[in-house]
């Protein structure tokens, strides 16, 4: 193999090994996955299967908690019941907002019944709409439940307790207010207001008209019974989520809180965070959310834990504690919390940013460790989207943006690859010169590229620069719940799915579905775009001399067929990117070299191509 191709072979190795090794662990391994959840993630996956959780002393009406594991729960129902004789089961208060439906349940006081009114389980507008939350005694309890605990305050409302609303829908402009009083003379009052997205505030008021002072601690907490279903993409975060503090970002899946250190020796497993200001608590999906949100002044204690039921599945929460008060007789005190229940909108995520002041509320939507390039990316395509109504055309668009950024580059590139065609006479002569010396065959080399200034890795960088914006697009249309359901033109319905077609049924014409054969069916799924990614690739490989290296020749030959199996499980709106990024670096290509003076060698190796292939017919 020749020296001076050395470089550039190894280069384009790792680029597909990069590639290679994303398909293996995060597409093919996941496919069976990806597909279960498409079909359960809107309904499992935001409502897992229930088991018990732990005790609390608000069921026992007992002792002040000692972890914060062990402050909420609810018994788990003997049976499983539908939704709707679920919901039936007890009275309730209807939520009704432009966002969001559902209702809010008096026995508990707990928000266990949400569903998006603007999103669908799939591109179908007539299936059903997106369930969030569901209640206790379903197949999947999901559930946000507030309260107050103490040693010295008697009975507390819990689970079973039935308050009392003075309304009977709680909608954007009319706030609920539920009442229940124990027999100790504590009076609680609990205000919930709504707007027209998906933050819920609560206010717990509690009055003391009894004769002795008590204590009382406030808590709040995301409840989830049963591990869902996850795509398990390591791109993609889904489990439990929170900032704390100064703790900053913290994310733990479902299986790696299953693994954290007992709590206080019990079967309560998990992670406490003592004494933590600003942030919030919850658990992630990843198009949609649930996470209580303290108030960002006063300190807190915050939890994640995993605790096993009576049946085989868990229970998982995020749980905020806050610090304990003394209420004496006729004192009233008064907390402020709230809870976000819905869809992960970036605009909507950061507007609660900043008009509420929530701690790096942003980073609930999972950007990444590329953070500074992923969101800017996402606004740019969004700008554009709002322009032209399309995501589509927006990273159409986008494309045409970042090469023109990259023009610079690109060009400084293609004029050393042109100054390397025009040194090949002489560099040649050196390889024919010092055939049996290697070692002053390469030290000539190397001066011919100084005296010559030519960088002999310089081609690669076309290829390599865009490999941080494709994974940085991929981020965007994997985790943005604005790219789900996209739709572009004709057959592509959806951006952040990959192409629907495939040639191994002749695009639809032939009955029967290639992606479900065992094993290789996902790589069976090539569609028209992943076919016009690839031609584009090849069509740019022919705009040079066909390598005289019969080694690097087959790696050029494959790379084309190679990446377009790969990208065909890959989003329809990244491989639309990448067939139009060839597209234009093709046009680019052309320009600089004929600016430069180079010969294009498109034609005439189009022409060798199609000729020797016709040659054998001849014969």
């Amino acid at each position: 193999m020749r020296e001076d191709n050395k470089n550039l072979i190894v280069a384009i190795a790792l680029s597909l090994a990069i590639l290679l090794g994303w398909q293996y662990f995060y597409a093919a391994p996941q496919a069976e996955k990806q597909r279960q959840a498409a079909q359960q993630a809107q309904s499992t996956q935001v409502n897992p299967t229930a088991p018990n959780p732990p005790a609390s002393p608000s069921q026992a009406g007992g002792a002040s908690p000692t972890v914060p594991g062990t402050v909420p729960g609810a018994p788990s129902a003997p049976t499983v019941q539908s939704r709707e004789a679920a919901l039936a089961a007890s009275p309730r208060v209807t939520i009704d907002t432009p966002a969001i439906s559902g209702s809010i349940n008096l026995r508990g006081g707990r928000v266990d019944d949400v569903s998006l009114k603007h999103y669908r389980e799939t591109v179908d507008p007539k299936s059903p709409i997106i369930v969030l939350l569901s209640p206790t005694g379903t197949q999947n309890p999901y559930y946000a439940e507030f309260g107050w605990v103490g040693a010295e305050a008697g009975s507390l409302p819990n689970q079973n307790t039935v308050w009392t609303a003075d309304k009977t829908t709680l909608t954007p402009s009319s706030p609920v207010t539920l009442t229940w009083q124990n027999d100790q003379g504590l009076v609680f009052r609990r205000t919930i207001s709504v707007d027209d997205k998906y933050m819920f505030t609560v206010k717990d008021a509690v009055e003391n008209r009894g004769s002795a002072p008590v204590t009382l601690q406030s808590y709040s907490l995301v409840s989830r019974h049963g591990r869902p279903v996850t795509l398990g993409y390591y791109v993609l975060h889904e489990g439990m989520i929170g900032v704390l503090g100064d703790n900053g970002l913290q994310e733990i899946t479902y299986a790696n809180l299953d693994k954290k250190e007992p709590i206080s020796g019990g079967s309560t497993v998990g992670q406490i965070w003592n004494s933590v200001t600003g942030g919030f608590l919850g658990i992630t999906d990843k198009y949609w959310a649930a996470a209580v949100i303290p108030d960002q002044t006063q300190a807190f204690q915050g939890s994640f834990t995993s605790q096993q039921g009576q049946t085989a599945d868990r229970t998982y929460q995020a749980t905020v504690a806050g610090a304990s008060q003394t209420l004496q007789p006729g004192a009233t005190t008064e907390v402020t919390q709230r809870l976000f229940a819905g869809a992960k909108e970036v605009a909507t995520v950061d507007a609660y940013h900043s008009a509420l002041n929530i701690k790096n509320f942003d980073l609930l939507i999972d950007w990444g460790w590329f953070y500074f390039i992923t969101k800017p990316l996402f606004k740019v395509l969004d700008f554009f989207f709002r322009l032209f109504g399309n995501f589509g055309i927006a990273i159409l668009l986008v494309t045409v943006i970042l090469k023109g950024l990259f023009f610079p580059l690109a060009s400084k590139s293609y004029r050393s690859m042109a100054k390397m065609k025009a040194v090949q006479p002489e560099m040649a002569s050196i390889r024919e010169r010092y055939a049996d010396d290697k070692m002053k065959q390469q030290q000539a080399l190397m001066e011919l590229y100084r005296k010559e200034k030519i960088n002999p890795v310089a081609g690669c960088w076309p290829v390599l620069i865009q490999i941080p914006v494709f994974f940085a697009l991929y981020k965007v249309l994997f985790v943005t719940i604005e790219m789900r359901h996209a739709p572009f033109f004709g057959w592509i319905r959806d951006l952040a799915a990959p192409d629907p077609t495939t040639i191994f049924n002749l695009f639809g014409l032939l009955p029967y579905n290639p992606g479900a054969v065992p094993v290789i069916g996902h790589f069976l799924m090539l569609g028209v775009w992943p076919i016009i990614m690839g031609f584009t690739m090849w069509l740019q490989m022919k705009m040079n001399p066909e390598p005289p290296d019969p080694v690097q020749k087959q790696v050029f030959s494959w790379m084309p067929v190679i990446f377009t199996f790969m990208l065909g499980s890959f989003p329809a709106g990244l491989v639309i990117y990448w067939a139009w990024n060839n597209l234009l670096s093709v046009s680019q290509q052309a320009f600089i070299m004929k600016r430069n003076g180079v010969k294009i060698e498109l034609w005439d190796n189009l022409r060798k191509t199609f000729s020797r292939k016709a040659s054998p017919a001849k014969g």
